[in-house]
C-alpha cells in the first residue's frame, strides 16, 4: 500500500486530535508536525516518534512529497496559510472557519479554480451521525415543515486570543442548520457584549431569517457555568431536540404540536397534542476520523468534499453579516450571497 504523506500545521487544542486520527488511518503517512512553541513539539515526540517536527512550515511548501497539508492554527492566519498552500499546489484540509472576510474567500477560490486542488474546510459537523441523523429526519418531513430552529451553545471557555465568540463557536450552528435547511438565510441579526477583554466579544445571540418566514436563533457564549450544546427544531407535525452532550439518546423526536381546528367561519379553536417520545438508533463513530477519510477519498478521487468551498463560504458570509450587525446594535444585514 502506497502512504500519502501528510503535514499537519499546529499542535494547539484541535491538533492532538488531527494528529491521532491522521496517524490511525493506514493509507496516510503521518510525516510532519509544524508548531511555533517548541515545547509542544518536544512533548509530541513520544506519541508519535516516527514524526518530523518544525517550528517553520515554510519547507514544507516546496517538498515534493508532501503534497497534503491539514491546518489547525488561529483563525486569524487561516485564509493566508490555505492561500499560501494551494499556490504551492497542495490539498488542504483547514479547521473553520475558512477566513474572516468574503473577500478573503474570493481570493482563495480564484486560486481553487487555477490549480483544481482539494479544499476541505473543516466543518466536523456535518460528518456527525447525529447530525446526519437529524438531517434525514427533515428531509423525510417527519417533523413536517420546519418552522424554527432554537441553537445554544456554551461554556465556561475556550478563550480564543484572535477572535470573537461568534468566528470560535459560531461556525458550528450555521454549518449545522445550512446543511438541514439545504437553503442559505436571507438576512441576520446579532447581538454581543465583551464582558472580560474589550472588542472580544464572549456572549452573541445570531437571528438568521429566511424568505419562507423560518428563523433560527443561535446562542453563544464563553461565559456559562457549564457546557451546553442543544438544538431544538419546531415543526409543523413534531418536535425535536438534538443534544450533542448526551451520552446516549442525543436525539429525542416529541410527538407533541398546535392543531387548528375551525368551529365556524373566521373562528379557530387550537388543539394542543401530545404524543410519544422516541429516541432514534444513531450510529457511534467520531465525526473528526470521517472528515479525516472524506479527505483521504477526495485526494485520491479527486472528488468535492462533503464540507467544500460552498459551505466555508456560506459560513463566513452569515458570520460576517452578524459582525456587521453588532457594530450597527443588532440591525438586520442583508446576506446577498452569490455562490461562487
Amino acid at each position: 500500500m502506497v502512504k500519502i504523506p501528510v503535514a499537519l500545521i499546529g499542535y494547539g487544542y484541535w491538533g492532538p486530535n488531527l494528529a491521532r486520527n491522521l496517524a490511525e488511518i493506514p493509507e496516510f503517512d503521518l510525516r510532519y508536525i509544524v508548531d511555533i512553541q517548541e515545547k509542544k513539539l518536544s512533548r509530541l515526540k513520544e506519541k508519535f516518534p516516527q514524526v518530523i517536527t518544525s517550528s517553520d512550515y515554510s519547507r514544507l511548501l516546496t517538498d515534493p512529497e508532501v503534497k497534503s497539508v491539514v491546518i489547525a492554527t488561529p483563525v486569524s492566519t487561516h485564509y493566508l496559510l490555505v492561500k499560501k498552500f494551494l499556490l504551492a499546489g497542495k490539498d488542504v484540509l483547514v479547521e473553520k472557519p475558512l477566513a474572516l472576510n468574503t473577500k478573503q474567500v474570493r481570493e482563495i477560490e480564484k486560486i481553487l479554480r487555477q490549480k483544481k486542488n482539494v479544499l476541505l474546510v473543516g466543518h466536523t459537523f456535518l460528518y456527525s451521525p447525529p447530525v446526519i441523523k437529524m438531517k434525514e429526519i427533515i428531509e423525510k418531513k417527519i417533523l413536517g415543515d420546519i418552522f424554527y430552529i432554537d441553537s445554544s451553545r456554551l461554556n465556561l471557555g475556550l478563550f480564543q486570543p484572535d477572535v470573537s465568540v461568534i468566528w470560535d463557536l459560531g461556525p458550528h450552528d450555521v454549518s449545522i442548520i445550512i446543511y438541514w435547511l439545504k437553503e442559505m438565510p436571507v438576512a441576520v441579526s446579532c447581538v454581543a457584549q465583551s464582558y472580560i477583554r474589550r472588542q472580544i466579544t464572549e456572549v452573541a445571540y445570531l437571528t438568521l431569517y429566511w424568505k419562507n418566514g423560518r428563523m433560527a436563533h443561535i446562542h453563544l457564549s464563553w461565559l456559562a457555568p457549564g457546557k451546553l450544546r442543544r438544538t431544538v427544531v419546531i415543526g409543523s407535525k413534531k418536535m425535536a431536540v438534538y443534544n450533542d452532550i448526551e451520552p446516549t439518546e442525543k436525539i429525542k423526536i416529541y410527538d407533541q404540536g398546535v392543531v387548528k381546528n375551525p368551529e365556524s367561519f373566521g373562528e379557530f379553536q387550537l388543539t394542543y397534542r401530545s404524543g410519544d417520545i422516541l429516541s432514534p438508533k444513531v450510529e457511534s463513530q467520531e465525526p473528526l476520523k470521517l472528515e479525516c477519510l472524506d479527505f483521504l477519498n477526495c485526494i485520491k478521487t479527486r472528488k468535492s468534499p462533503k464540507s467544500d468551498l460552498t459551505l466555508g463560504q456560506q459560513v463566513v458570509e452569515v458570520l460576517a453579516a452578524a459582525e456587521k450587525s453588532v457594530r450597527q446594535n443588532g440591525k438586520a444585514i442583508k446576506i446577498l450571497y452569490e455562490k461562487i
